[in-house]
């Protein structure tokens, strides 16, 4: 049986030429690489359109040399076919001369005499085969104007990543075209799923040109073929009690919302037993909003860590109080064998010593910070790291737990170099408490037994689904209610 898990494989630049190496290592011919590249491409293309002229813009090197193929390929097929090749005179690139040499029906230069508007001419689609995803510079200007020109002029193709994006951070180098369709060779690229390059490269198609990876991969795009075997589906004998018990800290008498928002999510999302801990102040407030969630109160840390003790997952932070109470409360909850989910105020309280907070978490833990969070326990590493995935990784292995950097392209890491970028948040979920309900649905799903890193890759995607699912106008109270519809989507695909 196919392993889905390694269609989702997300490989740096590097990785993918360790890939093209080893293929070619074992005989597979670099020419038959880009033949077959070039098939691929031109097959999404003609899948996806009627013939109709084409431009194509091709580069000196790899790319440009499957520029060539696909413009052989579609000439073929009877679509009108032009190619302009920019620094092709003096490319070095053997392969890219056999495939100029293949195409055989000439080309213009593409260089600063060029007259953009005047090159695109008739021509209905450009196919971008400029510069692909290792590109470390910024695109002559000849090609800037002609890729500028054509953007939301015509339909702009990419092959591999838009010209002027860098593989591996999905910044722009200068300037990059935004594509209505990235057609990417053999797995995405982190570019693929990073911003700004998520949004630039448009629809994203992934084409297989036979290659097999050297290593196992460790990056990967969030979807649920990476954790659906561990999804917590209940069985037919199941009872509440093993379906898992979940606690949830609340905040004091004028900030107990955020904890009964994070506790419906971890009902909903199957939660056995879920209760609501409350300092005696907001015991009343939180009574009167709460039916098949429990209360309890606690008065002081170790009231909390016995009540806390027992249970599978424990979730603090939302709305805590960034004060000494929630510093001891938080500690004393990863006294305890329940698993932590530490989330806003719970990760700001040790700002002035994150090492305390680390040096009391396990494996099992998970820490869930947006940016600003992020930094007042990982100061400097967002900025300093390459991508957001380093940033992640850096801080899961420091703090020994898995860490959710929230975002637009959210990234979930674990200890061991493992990571997850997220694709499908939606900007409906820019809201108060949604990150309250995902540290609720994480919680959750650790309560009923799933990992932890699969339940934050798993509880980051839900929640996306919901948010986009519910569209305009959804506010944090609306997620939980999403769960029924997501979680039964969720299973028709099993």
């Amino acid at each position: 049986m196919k392993d889905h898990l390694f269609d989702h494989a997300v490989l740096t630049v590097a990785e993918s030429a360790a890939t093209d190496a080893f293929a070619i290592a074992a005989g597979v011919s670099s020419f038959e690489l880009m033949l077959r590249a070039g098939r691929e491409i031109a097959a999404v293309i003609e899948a996806r359109w009627t013939p109709r002229e084409v431009l194509v813009l091709a580069g000196p090197g790899g790319n440009g040399g499957d520029g060539f193929v696909v413009a052989k390929r579609l000439a073929e097929a009877g679509w009108p076919v032009r190619v302009a090749a920019y620094g092709f005179s003096s490319t070095k690139n053997d392969d890219c001369r056999k495939a100029e040499a293949l195409w055989n029906e000439g080309w213009v230069p593409l260089d600063d005499k060029t007259h953009p508007v005047d090159l695109i001419g008739s021509a209905r689609l450009v196919v971008d085969a400029l510069f692909g995803a290792g590109l470390n510079r910024a695109i002559p200007q000849a090609c800037r104007s002609v890729l500028a020109a054509a953007e939301g002029r015509v339909e702009l193709v990419g092959i591999d990543t838009p010209s002027g994006l860098s593989g591996d951070t999905g910044q722009k180098l200068g300037y990059a075209p935004k594509l209505a369709l990235c057609i990417a060779l053999h797995r995405k690229r982190p570019a693929h799923l990073l911003e700004p390059g998520r949004s630039l490269c448009g629809d994203v198609v992934v084409v297989d040109i036979g290659l097999t990876a050297p290593a196992a991969p460790v990056l990967f795009e969030n979807q649920p073929d990476l954790w659906r075997k561990s999804f917590p589906w209940p069985s037919v004998e199941a009872h509440k009690g093993e379906r898992g018990r979940l606690v949830v800290v609340s905040g004091p008498q004028h900030a107990t919302g955020a904890a009964r928002l994070a506790a419906r999510a971890g009902l909903r999302i199957g939660a056995g037993l879920v209760t609501v801990a409350s300092p005696p102040d907001a015991v009343a407030v939180n009574a009167a909003h709460l039916t098949a969630i429990m209360l309890k109160p606690f008065d002081n840390e170790e009231e909390l860590r016995n009540l806390v003790d027992g249970v599978d997952t424990v979730i603090i932070g939302p709305a805590a109080g960034v004060t000494e109470e929630t510093r001891l409360n938080a500690l004393a909850c990863c006294r305890t064998g329940a698993a932590v989910v530490a989330d806003a105020d719970a990760l700001t309280v040790f700002r002035e010593d994150p090492d305390e907070l680390f040096s009391a978490l396990d494996r099992d833990d998970v820490l869930t910070p947006h940016p600003g969070e992020f930094e007042r326990l990982f100061p400097g590493l967002l900025k300093s790291a390459p991508t957001r995935i380093e940033a992640a990784l850096e801080a899961a292995r420091r703090a020994g737990a898995v860490v959710v950097l929230k975002g637009p392209d959210t990234v979930i890491a674990r200890p061991d170099g493992r990571a997850a970028i997220n694709t499908n948040g939606a900007p409906w979920l820019a809201t108060a408490g949604s990150g309250d309900v995902l540290a609720g649905l994480i919680g959750g799903l650790i309560a009923q037994g799933m990992p932890s890193f699969d339940a934050a890759c798993a509880g980051v995607w839900i929640h996306g689904e919901a948010g986009r699912s519910f569209g305009p106008g959804l506010i944090s109270e609306d997620l939980p209610e999403m769960m029924p519809t997501v979680l039964r989507e969720l299973a028709a695909r099993a």
